[in-house]
């Protein structure tokens, strides 16, 4: 693989709790599987104002110094749409603590970095997302709008070409015929430019809501209904094969809770979280994370991984949560 033209940045959010632990895994993978990273880490960090009942920032020091010893940057915004309300659009606003006009790769915190993100051939001028993800949205009813319906509502609303979006491999009707990512990553040439469409597009839908979406639950998906939107209207789309290694595994895995790691992994992604957590002034930190501690160092993560067949796992996530919660070993 070619490796990009110009450096690029890394943005994760941090906050309070079990983010700002995960945002350790993230960068100590980082270090350890890109030592060619010419870019710079961005932990954005949300600030207590009056879009929060609580302070949402990073309550532990050591976690303040392991990330800096790490290389990473631990920057404060401030929640001026979302907040408490819907934390997911921390991704969206924290972009602006990013150097406006250089070209981001965003990644939620509880992802483990497997590879050497530098040696992927990034198209910034092009923003896309990652494509692992289900048909968890629109909630299609019986006798309710369908996918084209729906879909076509916030194409118009947005003053957007909605054919142009299509996937034609796909009949009408079908899930994937339509732009839907995960937004587990997602990447852009500007971060200042994408946060604010993104923020805007997220408050539109929530503040007036499409008529064909009113029957649609908007929460947890709202950042996954808008980023499509986003995506399109800067003159994106899903992402080229090369980037495919982002979303099996290969150079990224979004891990979203640690037994599904353990469940669905193979033995190399299992191997590198082993190795990345080892060092003892990382794991002294981490520890005192229990789904951490129980899960990697007291070996309840092997459990989970003793009740599956990575070579005929069960399809849909859900059967597989609740395999693990049937053995009362899920944790998160």
């Amino acid at each position: 693989m070619q490796t990009p033209q110009r450096p690029f940045n890394i943005m994760i959010v941090a906050q309070r709790g079990r983010l700002s632990f995960e945002a350790l895994i993230f960068a100590a993978s980082l270090r350890a599987q890109d030592s060619k990273f010419q870019g710079r880490l961005f932990v954005a960090e949300p600030k207590a104002g009056p879009l929060w009942s609580f302070d949402p920032g990073i309550q532990r020091d050591d976690i303040r110094e392991a990330l800096a010893r790490l290389g990473s940057e631990v920057v404060p915004f401030e929640n001026r749409v979302f907040g408490e309300s819907y934390p997911n659009a921390n991704k969206a606003e924290g972009l602006s603590i990013l150097p406006e006009g250089e070209p981001f790769v965003f990644f939620d915190s509880d992802t483990l970095i497997t590879g050497p993100l530098s040696a992927l051939p990034f198209d910034f001028s092009r923003p896309t997302a990652s494509m692992r993800r289900e048909a968890t949205w629109p909630k299609i009813e019986l006798y309710g709008p369908g996918y084209t319906e729906t879909w076509r509502a916030l194409y118009d609303r947005f003053g957007l070409d909605f054919e142009s979006s299509l996937d034609p491999n796909h009949p009408d009707e079908f899930w994937q015929r339509y732009l839907y990512f995960n937004a587990g990553w997602f990447t852009g040439a500007c971060p200042r430019t994408f946060g604010a469409r993104f923020t805007e597009v997220m408050r539109e839908i929530r503040d007036d809501t499409p008529p064909e979406l009113v029957c649609q639950p908007l929460y947890p998906w709202l950042d996954q209904i808008a980023l499509p939107i986003v995506i399109h209207e800067l003159g994106g789309g899903r992402p080229p094969p090369d980037l495919a290694p982002l979303d099996d595994g290969r150079m990224a895995c979004h891990w979203r809770a640690l037994p599904l790691l353990y469940a669905r992994e193979d033995d190399r992604v299992i191997e590198i979280l082993k190795d990345v957590t080892a060092p003892n002034w990382l794991k002294k930190t981490l520890k005192e994370y229990e789904p951490f501690r129980r899960m990697i160092f007291q070996g309840r993560g092997e459990k989970v991984r003793a009740l599956f067949d990575r070579d005929a796992l069960p399809r849909k996530e859900q059967t597989i949560r609740n395999r693990i919660k049937s053995k009362n070993l899920w944790m998160r």
